[in-house]
């Protein structure tokens, strides 16, 4: 009885492998769902354009007030790494940023001062200035003398002064732009000398 039925079983089996092709499944037309195809797009994070830039230390030179004169001082900015200070624009931004700031507790000490006040700015020239002109948001004629005198020795051997180490400073009204040049008696007697400037077309 026992290999009756065993062999029956087997014959079972056979014949079941035989309907559904070899023992495979058997093709059919009814649609199976198998899930979507796979997909060929990266699997790549989009660039954070926000995320923080590198910035690296840039040693810079200013003039403060000390003692009536004009002195330089060191200092530090902070640009975008590998971005050189070559733009005439971006220095003198960077420059005017720290002759507004407050001397530090170790420079008002040492006797430094600054008359140079928010919300002093700089921007570019206008297309008719000259090339390298700078132009303030308040006349150049209408700031103390001091703070334009800060301002031109400031700028003066820097990217943003002319070959020959003038600066061209205009203001946000229609007059042309003026050409200053850090002399030693503005460097002496910066509240004195009336820093009138070439004019420069």
């Amino acid at each position: 009885m026992r290999a009756g039925r065993l062999t029956a079983a087997v014959m079972g089996a056979a014949a079941l492998c035989s309907l559904t092709a070899g023992c495979g499944i058997r093709d059919t037309s009814v649609p199976v769902d198998a899930g979507a195809a796979p997909s060929r797009v990266p699997c790549d994070l989009p660039t954070d354009d926000s995320a923080p830039q590198a910035l690296q230390d840039v040693p810079v030179r200013v003039y403060l007030l000390c003692g009536n004169q004009l002195v330089s001082v060191d200092r530090t900015v902070q640009i975008v790494s590998g971005r050189p200070l070559g733009d005439g624009l971006q220095v003198a931004e960077k420059l005017l940023d720290e002759l507004r700031q407050t001397p530090s507790a170790a420079e008002k000490e040492a006797g430094f001062s600054t008359d140079v006040r928010p919300p002093l700015s700089v921007g570019p020239g206008r297309r008719d200035d000259p090339a390298g002109a700078l132009r303030l948001s308040s006349e150049p004629q209408d700031l103390p003398a001091n703070a334009l005198a800060q301002i031109v020795c400031t700028y003066a051997g820097s990217a943003a002064s002319e070959t020959d180490g003038s600066v061209v400073l205009g203001g946000p009204g229609t007059d042309p732009p003026r050409a200053y040049s850090c002399t030693q008696k503005l460097k002496t007697r910066p509240g004195s000398d009336p820093i009138l400037g070439d004019l420069r077309r």
